[in-house]
This record gives structure tokens, sequence and C-alpha cells, in this order.
């Protein structure tokens, strides 16, 4: 008889990561101090369209003395941190998971992706590090004079073929580099929450017939139609054999346990959330909120046009959310809305009456009657 093997741990689906982050890319092939100038470039660069990090290691020779670790804030939105600690892999993808692209100097960490500058006065370096080149992106040349090493042309015979620019190419590397960060956006999902427990309404909302069919069902189709894999929140033991849904492993947390459900279910996917109470929310409002999406931001959510806070359950939450929302609720938060009013957010504006919660007999009544003409 076979022995069944014992697992420890509960089996959860992990967010893709590379060495230290979602995305990243090591530079090397050249001295530090043109790695930090070029990605200093690049960052000025991409600043409108991404969220830039970048790891390196202190050239400093002396030790840092400090006892204590130091945060220090600009009045400008700037902080200056200090920390004692050591280098860790599982760490690093926590401090790093809000940045777009991870810029790594090659010469003293690996990355999963490189950029490789050709300097005639660094062969031996690369040499050195050619294990280190799994995923060469492309390679950038420091001037004209310099050519592939012949440990190169060895170790890849194929490298002539990689894409090739000068240093000077600013703004078509930087394009490059926007790409690769635009290919790893995270695709969305849809999450139609229906876990609620109706006390106002004094009946299950999500059956409520608004458009010829149950509310549920009407907010499913509303974003199947607009591409979205979609699934339905449910409490815990409510599990349904039609529909895709997603059972509330927060229990008791509401809307907020709803989200961070859907991300436990998969946290390389951003969530489209929706709520079954908002019979106003057609496709326009769907597709507004996806043509402004802004990956960058750990969310993209819908404000009404007089409202002074943003409407947490009409919103994308981008994977970069998860730890954040995890991070509030060890504190004792579980209020979607104050996450994001505490976060960076894309805000897009509608007139207040297109996201109207409805939560009484008489809303309901109400509302049907303006549904209906």
């Amino acid at each position: 008889m076979e022995e069944k093997k014992h697992q420890k741990h509960t089996k959860l689906k992990r967010r893709e990561n590379e060495n230290f982050a979602p995305n990243e890319i090591a530079i090397l092939g050249t001295k530090c101090s043109v790695i930090a100038d070029f990605v200093q470039k690049m960052s000025q660069n991409l600043q409108k369209e991404a969220k830039i990090g970048y790891l390196d290691a202190s050239h400093s020779d002396s030790e840092m003395q400090q006892d204590y670790d130091s945060f220090v804030f600009h009045h400008s939105g700037s902080l200056e941190t200090t920390i004692k600690t050591e280098l860790n892999e599982y760490n690093e993808r926590i401090r790093l998971s809000q940045h777009d692209l991870v810029f790594i100097n090659g010469n003293h960490y690996q990355g999963e992706k490189q950029i490789l500058i050709l300097d005639n006065e660094k062969e031996a370096s690369v040499k050195k590090r050619l294990d280190q080149l799994t995923r060469i992106q492309f390679i950038i040349k420091l001037n004209d004079e310099v050519d592939y090493f012949d440990c190169l042309l060895e170790k890849f015979p194929h490298i002539r073929n990689i894409k090739v620019y000068a240093m000077a190419d600013e703004d078509a590397i930087a394009r490059h580099i926007n790409n690769l960060i635009q290919e790893k956006i995270a695709p969305i999902n849809g999450l139609v929450l229906a876990g609620g427990k109706s006390t106002r309404m004094g009946q299950d909302k999500t059956e409520l017939d608004y458009h010829g069919k149950p509310q549920r069902h009407h907010a499913v189709q509303l974003l199947e139609r607009n591409l979205l894999d979609t699934y339905i929140s449910v409490a815990s033991g409510m599990a349904s054999e039609v529909d895709s849904i997603i059972e509330d492993k927060f229990f008791d947390l509401g809307a907020f346990g709803a989200i961070c459900s859907a991300f436990q279910h998969d946290p390389n996917k951003a969530w489209l959330v929706f709520a079954s109470d908002l019979p106003f929310v057609d496709s326009e409002v769907i597709q507004l909120l996806l043509k402004h999406r802004n990956p960058s931001k750990m969310a993209t959510a819908i404000k009404g046009k007089s409202k002074t806070f943003v409407e947490p359950l009409i919103t994308i939450y981008e994977p970069k959310a998860y730890p954040i929302l995890l991070g509030y609720l060890a504190q004792g938060y579980a209020c979607p809305r104050k996450v994001l009013i505490n976060s960076e957010v894309e805000i897009v504006e509608v007139d207040d009456d297109l996201i109207r919660n409805i939560n009484t007999p008489e809303e309901y009544q109400q509302a049907l009657k303006e549904i209906n003409g």
C-alpha cells in the first residue's frame, strides 16, 4: 500500500515573483556608476507610466554605525529610509511588491532578466558573470568601438540576433523597457459580490430583478460582455453548482473579506469588484473604468462627481493591493474604502446616480420605476 504523502502546509496559489520582485531586470557589463546613471535616466523617462525601483549594494567602505532604523520624510513627498537588515528574497518581494519594475545592479545581485551593456573595460567582469546571463532582453553598446567579446560568442552563438542599442538611444531603450512593463500587467478577472446579508432589504438583494433577470446574473453578464472571466463571491457554505464562485475564506469581513478571498484564489490577477446592489451601473461605466485603469497604482476606483470618497465596490484592485489589504487587516481595519482613501488610487468620476446603492424595498421600487421609464 502506497503511503500517503503528508502535506504540512495548506497549498496556496503563489504570487508569480522573480528573484526579488514581480518584475525585475538586472543591468550588468559596465561600472556601477554607469549603471546608476542609466537607471536614473530610464526612471525619469518612465515615471509617468510606471513605479520604478532600484536594488543595489552599498559602495561605502565603512559600515553603517547607526543603532536605529530611520524614516526621514521630506515635504515634497519622499521618504528616505535607513534600516539595519540582511538581504532576504522573501522579504524583498514584500518590500518591492508595489513596483512595476525593479532595476537591479547586476554587478552585485542576479536578476531574472538582464540588460547587457558592452564595455571594453569590463570584459573580465562579463566573463565572470556569464552564468547570470539567462534571459538577455537587449544589449547596449557603451560606444561605437565596442564589439562582442569572444566569451559571449562562445557561450551564446546567436547573441548577434539580440536587439542592440547605442547608449545614446535613450527614448528607444525606454520604449523597449516600457514594453517589458506592459507585458507584466495582470489580466483582470471580474468579482460580483453576492455574500451580503441584505438586512435592510429583507430579502436577498442579488435575487432582485431590475433587468429581466436576478441582479447577480445581470452583473455577471455585464462583466462577461466586457471580456472578463467573472466569479461570484459568496459566503462560506453557499456554493453553487451553476456559477463560478469564490467562497469567503476571511469570515465575517464582508466585502473586504471577499476581495482578499479573490486574491487568495489568484494573486496574479487584478480583480474588478462589482457589488450586486448597483443596478444603474451599465456597460458604459464598466468600459470607462477599464479604459482609465492605471496598473501602476494599487487600484482604479469610481467616484461620484459630488462625493467626497471613492466607491470601493466598483473598483479594479491590482495584485499589488493584496499585501496592502492584508497590512490593514493586521492593524484591525477591514474597510476597503479606508484602504483606498489612504493609498495611491486612480480615480474615475461619474454622475452620482450611476453608482447609487439600493438597500431598502422603497429604494427598490423607486429604482424599478426609473429603469423601466
